[in-house]
């Protein structure tokens, strides 16, 4: 990881600058397997699940009874964990409910929003490198509150082809039925297309590589939607010498650990403090099973030196993290200067791992700088919101005048005479 002290304004958009893979022949390849699985569905599916993943199951779609082996299977530690951090999901989320209000805008004219679930949903859960069960409590719970009616997951099996137990109990906890042992591109194109054994949803939801974001994002043609732009992970740490160094170097290995293709920053106003961070770097890396891995991440991480703290946020309002640290002084201070950011941990204790499993927020949020335009998955994100306006005779008479002068200057007279009809038929017969 490379400390790079006090660099030039005109220097920060290289700085800016995510890692990424070479994307030559990238669209092309999403080009080839929707294409595929469009003509051919399941056999395709197949084919690319060996292609990719080296395996494919027989049934893409789980047994129950294998939700039931996989509780068995799990500690009673591990499954009170899980349940714990649902229970925090789960009531942060129910918190977001909203109640629906009528405003009366002139008299006798009423208007309401309502909010409706989004139909079918399909959950795309990671799990090649690590089992990510913790994005099915993540997805899965706002899914449920939201109530949306058929919920599909999709995770990439184990070379077995087994789906990692962790994974089914936490779906089984949340109520999901309907799991889907594939995973990569090709679950992305069965979830947008559809196949005989996979069904075509409307939304699709979940981090992921590069690939499986550029999938997303080419699912978009065939009419689905998307939660937001979920790629590679990344972390921000704002610290001052008030920090810990120790804490500091945890968390950026937290985040360095989850792929070679992961990010983390960290930006200070104190040059000895970077260099305690670096060495507890070093001590801590020793001991991580997942060293070469984040070996490969901090090799394109930087630790930059501000002269103050307010440059430092200014740096991270253009770098947008998904994850942002503040790990300074008087750090309520700071948070008006947040302007771009997917969630934020403030203090000393507020270690981003919280935030990944436990603390009740949602950890599907904006990599890649789009933090500046999207925020991260909540109960809305599995909701449509539709108007409704109700027009008594005093309210048409109220702003029908008005919307007849609107419609004959935009010279849309159908318009106009859809007012001035009622208008007459109220003045007839008044």
């Amino acid at each position: 990881m490379k400390i790079i002290i006090n660099p030039a304004t005109e220097n920060w958009p290289d700085l800016l600058k995510r890692p990424e893979i070479q994307k030559e022949n990238l669209q092309a390849l999403m080009a080839e397997v929707f294409s595929a699985v469009e003509a051919s569905g399941d056999e395709a599916l197949r084919n690319y699940s060996i292609q990719f993943d080296g395996v494919a199951p027989d049934e893409f779609e789980v047994r129950q009874d294998e939700f039931v082996n996989a509780e068995a299977s799990l500690s009673r530690a591990l499954k009170d964990a899980i349940l714990l951090a649902s229970r925090n999901i789960e009531k942060f989320h129910r918190a977001q409910q909203e109640q629906i209000r009528v405003v009366e805008t002139s008299p006798g004219v009423r208007c309401w929003r309502a909010s409706k679930a989004i139909e079918k949903v399909g959950l795309y859960i990671p799990g090649g490198t690590a089992p990510l069960f913790s994005t099915v409590l993540m997805l899965g719970i706002p899914a449920k509150i939201a109530g949306c009616s058929e919920i599909v997951l999709c995770t990439p099996p184990d070379k077995s082809g087994k789906i990692h137990p962790a994974i089914l109990f936490a779906a089984h906890t949340v109520g999901i039925r309907r799991v889907m042992a594939i995973g990569g591109i090709q679950a992305i194109a069965a979830l947008s297309l559809g196949s005989k054994s996979i069904p075509r949803v409307d939304k699709l939801f979940g981090p992921g590589n590069q690939y499986v974001t550029a999938a997303k994002q080419f699912a978009q043609q065939w009419g689905v939607a998307v939660d937001l732009p979920a790629g590679p992970s990344e972390l921000l740490i704002i610290a001052d010498q008030t920090a810990n160094p120790a804490f500091v170097a945890s968390d950026l290995l937290s985040q360095a650990e989850h792929g070679p293709d992961s990010q983390v920053v960290l930006l200070t106003n104190d040059p000895d403090f970077a260099q305690s961070v670096m060495l507890e770097l070093s001590a801590q890396l020793e001991q991580i099973p997942r060293k070469e891995i984040a070996q490969q991440a901090l090799q394109q991480s930087k630790c930059i030196v501000f002269p103050n703290l307010e440059t430092c946020f200014r740096w991270s309002n253009l770098y947008a993290p998904e994850h942002l640290i503040v790990a300074v002084e008087n750090y309520s201070g700071y948070t008006d200067q947040i302007i771009n950011a997917g969630s934020v941990f403030l203090g000393n204790y507020s270690c981003e791992s919280a935030g990944d499993y436990a603390s009740g927020t949602n950890h599907t949020l904006p990599t890649n700088g789009f933090a500046r335009n999207y925020s991260g998955v909540s109960l809305d994100s599995f909701l449509k919101k539709i108007t409704f306006q109700e027009l008594s005779a005093e309210g048409l008479l109220t702003i029908g005048p008005a919307i007849e002068a609107m419609a004959e200057a935009e010279q849309l007279e159908a318009h106009k005479n859809a007012v001035s009809i009622r208008i007459q038929y109220l003045q007839s017969n008044g």
